[in-house]
């Protein structure tokens, strides 16, 4: 059974560097290059489970250790097997023995007493535990304490429910392309597979459990495209036609741009200031098919990259706080400072400044965030129309709530609708 003791040896290495303030996409992808004996599947599991529960994880160790914080390697050794005990995959006796096991890969020898008396405890004391636990606000949530403050504040009938999601597994939803396929005849294929779903949208279908794309009838060939249907609700509010100038700002990963492009035969120019998601941008687009003008620019500087001519539509899905999918970046709950949310509220400022100048008279701007702070939405967008001139704020076309929440169907996503009157 060393491959667990080898899997909790590399979780551990990826936790402690997401703790010391990493990217967990980023420790992802330097783990791919350097390749690792642990399955994918087993390594996002315990990392992304140990993240989901980093709260409590944290809080049992502060219980049951009886010195100051250690190494950082042992720390999130104990933080990825204390995941593992409460995951019920494992045999407790093997989780103990294996997390041992792993203390030695990691060369922290001296600390295998350690882990095994604290984890050996945590098995004993574990139901006394649970109360102490639970007074614990971000043991007991697996939010930053000025996290929930924020939600508590802002929806004081839905925190919980939003702070649920957060820690829950993420849904799959697919978008069929309605170039290739009609929605009833893409789920044929689907259940021809064995792959269960429903409707929940004009083109979205909901997984009853997440698969593997290669799993996807025509995936290769663009038949579908993975996005979760909060995503799914730009391209419907763009009110999108034949022949328009389309902007698609911050484009990466591409899929909005694609969806736009689906959905309607506009010219699309899509932007993406970072290289390496530019190029990410590109062969999403080459799978499906679908051709547009790609740039990696800043948008927020239109004189390097602007022909002239004025958009007639432009999203602006600008970069947030990512607070309505943190179930799919779990990292990203820890890694955020109440200060950042002041910044990227700035940052959304800009962007709206900016792309104002490129869009035609009688043109309309849609606004967008996968965020649930109200500080990046609602006061960002108030804010703009207050001072942009001709700018009017309209119900979204889709008839639905500007802010979606988070729950087992779909993220959390923002959406405004802004006309420039000529």
């Amino acid at each position: 059974m060393t491959a667990l003791a080898t899997a909790l040896r590399d979780a551990a290495i990826i936790v402690a560097r997401v703790a010391a303030g990493a990217s967990l996409a980023a420790e992802f992808e330097r783990f791919a290059e350097e390749g690792t004996e642990t399955p994918r599947a087993a390594l996002i599991d315990l990392t992304h489970g140990t993240l989901r529960r980093y709260g409590r994880v944290q809080a049992i160790v502060r219980q049951l250790s009886r010195r100051e914080r250690g190494d950082a390697l042992a720390e999130a050794l104990l933080w990825c097997s204390l995941y593992a005990l409460d995951s019920g995959r494992y045999a407790e006796y093997t989780v103990v023995d294996q997390a041992v096991r792993a203390c030695a890969m990691l060369e922290r020898w001296s600390a295998k007493g350690y882990v095994n008396a604290l984890l050996r405890a945590y098995l004993r004391e574990r139901a006394s535990l649970e109360a102490r636990i639970q007074a614990d606000a971000e043991a007991r949530y697996q939010h930053p304490r000025w996290w929930i403050d924020v939600l508590k504040q802002h929806y004081p009938e839905h925190w919980k429910a939003i702070l649920a999601a957060g820690n829950s597994h993420p849904p799959m939803c697919l978008r069929v392309n309605r170039r290739r396929s009609r929605v009833a005849e893409y789920r044929a294929r689907l259940a021809a597979e064995a792959v269960a779903t429903r409707e929940i949208g004009d083109e979205a279908l909901l997984l009853e459990r997440p698969v593997p794309v290669e799993r996807l009838p025509g995936f290769a060939e663009g038949d579908a495209s993975v996005q979760d249907a909060g995503a799914q609700r730009a391209a419907r509010c763009l009110e999108l036609a034949a022949g328009q100038r389309v902007l698609d700002a911050c484009a990466a990963p591409g899929g909005k741009a694609g969806h736009i492009l689906e959905t309607a035969a506009v010219q699309l120019t899509a932007l993406e200031a970072d290289a390496t998601r530019c190029a990410r941008l590109e062969r999403n687009l080459a799978r499906l098919g679908l051709g547009a003008r790609i740039a990696n620019a800043d948008c927020t500087r239109p004189g390097e990259w602007w022909d002239g001519v004025p958009f007639d539509r432009i999203l602006a899905d600008v970069p947030c706080s990512a607070s309505g999918i943190a179930r799919r970046h779990p990292d990203i709950k820890w890694l955020r400072r109440s200060h950042d949310i002041a910044a990227f509220a700035a940052r959304q400022a800009a962007i709206l400044d900016a792309l104002w100048q490129v869009l035609r008279a009688g043109g309309k701007l849609l606004y967008a965030t996968c965020s649930v702070f109200p500080q990046e939405n609602d006061a960002v967008i108030d804010a703009f129309v207050a001072r942009a001139a001709h700018a009017v704020r309209l119900p979204l076309p889709d008839g639905a709530a500007a802010q979606g929440l988070p729950d087992a169907e779909r993220d959390g996503f923002y959406y405004a609708l802004i006309h420039k009157q000529p």
